[in-house]
């Protein structure tokens, strides 16, 4: 397997299971302060995973003080802010999953925009399985709503599908500028320079979200470190899951990266199935072959 196939699944499955853990913050922090827990506890990780990866492989780390590697990295930290901000307004009560379908879009933006930024073209059937998941993504997420063409077009302009697609925006932008900072560092290796990047990128996110958590909601600040031991296993994962995440980055297209990462809905519903016990319903089962099937399709393209 192509480690850069094995590096998105991982990080798939770890944002899936990091999600799940997410959800015991909720009622105890803001949407600023659950954001600032994600990198705060991700940065000794992600140190830890680049110490051991310099002792392992015995390499020197790169010179990190280029100001288009250091611009790239804030951008890309600012980016995902932006992003998961967006998502989480997005999450309204009546605008839930429209708003998380319109984030899934990610998958195509980001194909668009590195063709137009990078210049990653894709094959044929590629660009085919891209489309065949985010329909299955959308299907997915818009099945049972009952929602007519000129229903779903209207419901593209409300706020909540507004700050859906704002999110997916983000995200592929974050991949964008990621990737861009890992090709600006000196060294051969692009797993260190995946390593690298995520802790700059982590720590700059840090000092961008909690400086503006400490200003504006004083008392979040410190509830963050109140609540270290929920926090503490997100912060982890979060650092595994970009790890896995911008090592993909640095070594496939964009493009294919992140419709390949799609496949966490695909884990979110084996986890409901055989570890809940909880029944699959119809459009589930359509919405999640849709994916595979894209996948596969994606897979195929790259292989020619």
């Amino acid at each position: 397997m192509p480690l850069w196939i094995a590096a998105t699944l991982s990080a798939a499955l770890f944002q899936c299971w990091r999600t799940a853990l997410q959800q015991r913050l909720r009622g105890q922090l803001s949407v600023n302060g659950a954001g600032v827990v994600r990198y705060l506890y991700g940065v000794p990780f992600g140190l830890a995973l680049l110490a051991a990866y310099v002792l392992a492989t015995g390499q020197s780390l790169p010179d990190i003080s280029g100001w288009a590697f250091l611009g790239f990295a804030a951008l890309g930290g600012f980016t995902q802010i932006l992003g998961t901000n967006l998502l989480i307004m997005s999450f309204g009560p009546r605008g839930f999953a429209v708003g998380t379908a319109y984030s899934k879009t990610e998958a195509v933006q980001g194909a668009v925009l590195a063709l137009v930024l990078l210049g990653e073209h894709l094959s044929a059937l590629s660009w085919l399985g891209i489309a065949v998941g985010v329909g299955g993504v959308l299907y997915l997420s818009l099945a049972g709503r009952n929602l007519t063409g000129a229903e779903l077009l209207r419901a593209t302009v409300q706020p909540a599908a507004l700050c859906g697609l704002g999110a997916g925006t983000g995200f592929a932008l974050t991949a964008i500028f990621v990737k861009s900072a890992n090709l600006e560092l000196p060294h051969q290796d692009p797993v260190l320079r995946a390593l690298v990047t995520l802790c700059v990128a982590n720590a700059m996110q840090t000092v961008m979200q909690g400086g503006f958590l400490a200003w504006k909601e004083p008392e979040q600040f410190r509830a963050v470190f109140r609540t270290w031991r929920d926090s503490l296993p997100v912060g982890a994962l979060s650092a595994f899951g970009s790890a896995c995440w911008f090592t993909g980055f640095a070594l496939a297209p964009v493009a294919m990266v992140r419709a390949l990462g799609q496949t966490e809905i695909v884990f979110t519903l084996l986890f409901s199935r055989f570890y809940l016990k909880e029944t699959l319903k119809r459009q589930e089962m359509i919405g999640a072959l849709g994916i595979v099937g894209g996948v596969v399709l994606l897979l195929l393209g790259a292989m020619r």
